[in-house]
């Protein structure tokens, strides 16, 4: 079984992620409203992916980002930044910060759902 973290503060947006990857099979999903809730959540479950979203409350997407390629335990856990922020600077940012993959809401539940198959059979 493997296990996503869905990490946005809408959860709207929580609810349409799990629901695109769904068909993936044997992944369990984590859910956190904001950055330090991430945290959290990572120190008490193993996390296969993260999808990360920017803007939230409490700490930035970003702020995730250093917090998760900073440590040893948690570095090798792929992420994909799922964000409205669609210029070249944050997207530079977040890859420049560790992000697997960006990729702009409104998404594409098919691309999303092989960006995750991906990053999961690569790990």
């Amino acid at each position: 079984m493997r296990r996503i973290l869905i990490v946005d503060d809408s959860p709207t947006i929580r609810k349409m992620v799990a629901a695109s990857l769904q068909s993936l099979g044997d992944v369990v999903f984590n859910e956190a409203s904001n950055g330090l809730e991430a945290i959290e959540a990572l120190t008490r479950e193993v996390i296969n992916l993260m999808i990360l979203d920017l803007n939230m409350p409490d700490m930035h997407g970003l702020e995730v980002l250093q917090f998760v390629r900073g440590h040893e335990r948690y570095r090798a856990i792929p992420i994909i930044v799922l964000t409205t922020k669609y210029d070249a600077e944050s997207r530079k940012a977040a890859l420049d910060g560790g992000a697997s993959q960006y990729i702009t809401k409104p998404f594409d539940p098919a691309a999303l759902r092989e960006h995750v198959s991906t990053l999961l059979e690569m790990k």
